[in-house]
């Protein structure tokens, strides 16, 4: 295989993650009604934020080509064919009114949007082909298994498996795909050296922000308020939403072949997660939580952006640099 370069800790999928965790609080209700926080426009600028779904979408499939394109290149080096996989389909963007987990009709409807949401019933525009499924067919059994190593990777020993199947990914033990993907990431300036201990920083800021005494102070009020609806045991509000997250994952590592929505027990989880959700609805009104979160959020972040002000123009800059 090609030689391996060195990798950097802060992912760009984690950094997508911070773009959606500052550019709204907690239950935001839409773009129109939330003001962009301070680090969006840092952000968005870096990961897309700011760009119209049509961009969006041109830039998710040039860097999937170009991700496919470098996999064939080290598959063949490995011995393989292997044909460019671009058929991933299209960014799905749903329209803001599709999701407003603040609306009473809508959590009345969809709760969390945990179980069902707007659009999960909607067929895919067309049905996946894998381009390389008649060319692994021909191969041996063993034959099989070598192109998957090459591919992925030897597969993840126990011993590094978390308790929910979880795992900490290594490009360089992920075969090809784990190359082409470090190869794409040295264009990106969130995965360069010169900005590691920014995105380390901003790393310890997200990490760090829910233990703010403002939020402890506010997940408390809205702790109260649940118990004394009936729904006690949550010391913050993302604990609800978290509770039927891994109460619907458990079901499905329990009922891998069950029917979904057609099944009792997922009926069951739903109307759950409704009264929980129309519970929690209740008490975020009730102690103003997306204000106040907002307001302490938002002082949070300019108080970061003061701190590293030259370093996040510098960020902003390259990746304006890498987009033309």
């Amino acid at each position: 295989m090609r030689q391996k370069r060195s990798s950097i800790a802060v992912s760009g999928a984690i950094g997508f993650l911070l773009v959606l965790t500052a550019c709204s609080s907690p239950n935001a209700t839409s773009s129109e009604e939330e003001p962009p926080s301070p680090l969006a426009e840092y952000l968005n600028a870096v990961w897309g934020g700011d760009l119209s779904e049509e961009e969006q979408q041109a830039r998710f499939e040039k860097e999937d080509r170009q991700r496919e394109e470098l996999t064939a290149e080290c598959m063949a080096e490995e011995g393989f064919d292997y044909v460019p996989n671009v058929q991933t389909g299209s960014l799905s963007f749903g329209s803001a009114d599709d999701w407003r987990p603040d609306d009473r009709d809508w959590v009345e409807k969809y709760g969390y949007g945990m179980v069902d949401s707007p659009g999960s019933d909607v067929p895919p525009d067309e049905e996946y082909v894998d381009p390389n499924a008649d060319y692994v067919n021909s191969l041996s059994e063993n034959e099989q298994e070598a192109f998957y190593e090459a591919l992925y990777g030897p597969p993840v020993p126990e011993d590094q498996m978390n308790d929910d199947g979880s795992y900490e990914w290594d490009w360089e033990t992920a075969g090809c795909y784990g190359w082409a993907q470090n190869e794409m990431s040295q264009e990106d300036p969130t995965q360069s050296d010169e900005f590691a201990p920014l995105m380390e920083a901003m790393d310890e800021f997200w990490t760090g922000l829910p233990t703010r005494p403002e939020f402890v102070e506010l997940d408390a009020e809205w702790s109260t308020c649940m118990d004394e609806a009936g729904f006690p045991g949550f010391a913050a509000q993302t604990d609800a939403q978290e509770s039927i997250i891994e109460e619907q994952n458990a079901y499905w590592e329990s009922n891998p072949e069950a029917p979904g929505m057609d099944d009792a027990d997922m009926k069951a989880l739903q109307e759950k997660e409704i009264e929980l959700a129309l519970a929690d609805l209740d008490c975020r009104e009730e102690v103003d939580y997306r204000d106040r979160y907002r307001t302490v959020q938002f002082a949070a972040e300019e108080e970061f952006i003061a701190d590293h002000k030259a370093d996040l123009d510098a960020l902003k800059a390259a990746a304006a640099q890498r987009a033309s």
